[in-house]
């Protein structure tokens, strides 16, 4: 009987294994296929179709991409520079807010709560939106119009908030009774204790400034300030307004269309976008496995 089970376990992890391995493959597949495009010529993507390895590598795309090659370091510097202070500063003040409102003694939780509530039903709109952070915060042409734009999450908010509430709290009475201030508390208990519920809010927070694409569309109009997606998008919009001038003019004498690489382009600049980001991410799965849960015992 105790070998039936045995063999039995050993079939159930065998069948497991099998299925996360091809479900990682699932995964992994499609970003290698991407790369495969982004070193694949247009003319062999036009004959043999988008392949998992390609017939011959061609870096045209790249070498396309890299004549600008300045350009492009600076979009990585600004890129760089307002993911990382934007996730810093987001993920600090996101979990000094939470913090607050998951106290019960705090007299104004509720009110608070509400009206940080009331914004995710209904937002000011884009209109003014502009006049605050252009007309008001003078932000326009800096970095922290990149910034304040997605600094707080309300939904990141309250799920901080429920992951702080799941702290027992004769701990924090503990503290208060050994003269530990607020900050202090805030700082050497609750901090150490939330690093899973941290890391997993500050890497949702660090892809969306890497992928924010919208405030530099609104607020910036000098070139050494375009973030990385901006730049990129820029430069598609770009080449596809020279293919759509010369489709209407015929016009063929101001460029050689054979060296215009425009659908191993899209890939080749997708391949820099998520890059960084995949490199990224692997320090901060273990903190997400654990965090992927937060807020899930108590709403």
């Amino acid at each position: 009987m105790a070998q039936v089970i045995r063999t039995s376990e050993k079939i159930s992890k065998i069948v497991i294994h099998a299925f996360f391995l091809i479900l990682s493959l699932v995964f992994i597949v499609p970003i290698w296929v991407l790369f495969s495009i982004s070193v694949t010529s247009d003319a062999d993507i036009i004959n043999y179709g988008y392949q998992i390895i390609p017939k011959a590598i061609d870096w045209g795309a790249y070498e396309y991409i890299f004549t600008s090659a300045a350009n492009i370091l600076t979009a990585y510097k600004v890129t760089i520079i307002i993911t990382v202070v934007g996730t810093v500063l987001s993920t600090v003040i996101g979990a000094m807010c939470a913090y607050t409102i998951s106290r019960p003694d705090f007299a104004y939780r509720s009110k608070v709560t509400f009206y940080m509530f009331f914004t995710m039903l209904f937002g000011g709109g884009m209109v003014p939106s502009y006049i605050l952070m252009t007309q008001y915060l003078h932000t326009q042409n800096t970095y922290w119009a990149l910034i304040l734009p997605g600094m707080i999450s309300v939904w990141n908010v309250f799920v901080m908030r429920t992951f702080f509430q799941q702290i027992p709290s004769s701990i924090i009475e503990s503290a208060t009774i050994d003269g530990a201030s607020e900050m202090k508390i805030f700082v050497s208990i609750i901090v150490p204790l939330s690093t899973p519920a941290l890391a997993t809010i500050g890497l949702l927070q660090m892809l969306g400034y890497w992928n924010a694409w919208a405030p530099a569309m609104l607020y910036i109009t000098e070139q050494k300030l375009y973030p990385l997606q901006y730049l990129l998008q820029t430069m598609l919009r770009n080449m596809q307004e020279i293919m759509k001038n010369i489709e209407l003019t015929g016009n063929t004498n101001m460029i050689d269309l054979s060296n215009l690489p425009m659908e191993s382009m899209r890939m080749a600049m997708a391949v820099l976008a998520i890059g960084p980001i995949l490199l990224v991410f692997p320090f901060f799965q273990k903190y997400f496995v654990q965090g992927l849960t937060v807020g899930s015992v108590k709403g």
